[in-house]
């Protein structure tokens, strides 16, 4: 197993210009501490190293690799992107890390001992700390159903290679058959203890979107037709297969009612906000009405721990299907039409992704929602048919105007204010398509400079205000 390397974590705060009581005020710790970790006395706790990856802008792997690294704090190392597939992922909310990742865990564990009687997860660190919020406890207990399965929540301060960090055991009578480690380290991707840390192959050679738009300029080409002939075979059927999970969530959303779990009693309202038409009611209101409860009818099922697709993520997983089934529904487009548009939001997301973040535990909600609204200006604008410099100007606008957001869910559940945010989004997306449809030649600001700043942003952000559950509106006693 990985060790913590003192010496990595020396040089970043050197590199930084931190002294060790200034580390320690940033983590809420002693300088002693620090001095201890650099020392190699004791090891930082999982929440200390998220809070480090976040400080530094570094991988986790960073601190339990040896040999000479190079710290990305200041800028943001560009090196191609990841395939779409990576990004739209279909599985149970709300949490990519918290439920998706554990789930297909558990479901790789369940098919290699299916005479297992028993089952035994012992979660750690944030899947600890925050995973009854997440739903992470009901999620294991459906993946593994209909065998009986203990589940323990290790809150000890132990020493983790990864924060999310989830031991399985299986059992047959008195006998154990097996005892893992599997870590779960975003974006629903895992790894078992002992298996080489492999990161998924960068298909793309271009990690701007100036140079992806320049790219497609020179070959005549649109950016959906740029990501098909990147991602190459079976691409166009993945997608296919997204598209028919995300109609499938706002469906089940729909006709779904009673109260989300996890104790704060809200009561779903997807149905009632789609079933709520006036006869005097306008066009634009009834636009709203509808996009709205497409965005709560995904939100809703995610909160619910059912089935969604990332878009980027489970807690922004709203705001793409609602715009787009809407425009299907109410606008004739084709399911063809529709595809290319979420490549193009793929293209979009990707970049985000690969050079700022997703994660609100990292840039705060600002990287969730706000590229969620990012992909669905971006995809609407392709639906339209506008220019690339159009789909640039849209998207830019989504993600200047979401700069800041905190992720601050109440007890920790992604519910309040999760659940609006993603109708909110999805409105202003529509609203970003039509503003840069008129002003596109007059913009200042390139989508790969917002982008950047919402990376500092993200970084200068207090950690109180990114996922913690310490900040903002989760403060609030409901």
């Amino acid at each position: 197993m990985s060790q913590f390397i003192p010496k990595n974590l020396k040089k970043l705060r050197k590199e930084k210009g931190f002294t060790q009581k200034a580390l320690g005020m940033r983590l809420d710790i002693s300088d002693r501490a620090v001095s201890k970790w650099e020392m190699g006395l004791s090891n930082p706790s999982a929440q200390n190293l998220l809070a480090l990856s976040q400080i530094f802008s570094v991988p986790l792997e960073y601190f339990f690799t040896e040999g000479k690294q190079k710290n990305n704090a200041t800028s943001p190392i560009r090196t191609g992107m990841e395939s779409l597939r990576e990004l739209y992922k279909v599985g149970r909310g709300p949490s990519s890390s918290h439920t998706i990742g554990p789930e297909r865990a558990c479901l790789a564990f369940k098919r290699k001992h299916p005479d297992a009687d028993r089952f035994q997860v012992t979660l750690y660190g944030s899947l600890s700390l925050t995973g009854k919020g997440h739903g992470t406890d009901a999620v294991i207990q459906k993946t593994f159903s209909p065998t009986p399965t203990e589940i323990v929540f290790e809150e000890g301060d132990v020493s983790l290679v990864h924060p999310n960090t989830m031991e399985l055991c299986a059992y047959r009578g008195a006998t154990l058959l097996e005892r893992t480690r599997v870590y779960s380290v975003g974006g629903g991707s895992i790894r078992f203890d002992g298996d080489a840390e492999v990161a998924p192959p960068r298909i793309y050679t271009l990690s701007t979107f100036s140079d992806i738009a320049a790219h497609c300029a020179e070959k005549e080409i649109r950016l959906w037709e740029y990501a098909l002939a990147v991602e190459g075979d079976g691409f166009y059927a993945y997608m296919a297969s997204v598209w028919e999970a995300m109609q499938e969530a706002v469906l089940r959303g729909l006709a779904d009612e009673g109260t989300l779990p996890g104790g704060l009693a809200v009561q779903k309202k997807a149905k009632a906000l789609f079933g709520s038409e006036h006869p005097d009611e306008s066009a634009q209101t009834r636009e709203n009405r509808l996009v709205c409860a497409y965005a709560f009818a995904v939100s809703e099922q995610n909160a619910s721990g059912e089935s969604i697709v990332t878009a980027p993520t489970c807690g922004a997983a709203g705001v793409l299907p609602a715009v787009l089934y809407y425009h299907k529904k109410h606008k004739n487009r084709t399911d063809e039409d529709i595809i290319h548009a979420l490549m193009t939001a793929g293209i979009i997301g990707n970049l985000v992704k690969t050079n700022a973040s997703i994660s609100g535990a990292e840039c705060g909600c600002q990287a969730e929602i706000g590229t969620a609204c990012a992909m669905a200006s971006a995809a609407l604008a392709e639906l339209f048919g506008y220019s690339t410099d159009k789909i640039e100007y849209a998207a830019e606008i989504a993600i200047e105007h979401h700069l800041g957001l905190t992720c601050d869910p109440i007890a920790g559940l992604v519910q309040i204010p999760c659940i609006e945010r993603n109708a909110v989004a999805a409105m202003r997306a529509i609203n970003a398509v039509n503003l840069a449809a008129f002003l596109w030649n007059t913009r200042k600001i390139s989508f790969d400079r917002v982008v950047d700043t919402m990376r500092e942003t993200g970084l200068d952000m207090h950690k109180a205000y990114k996922e913690t559950s310490k900040g903002g509106l989760a403060k609030l006693n409901l």
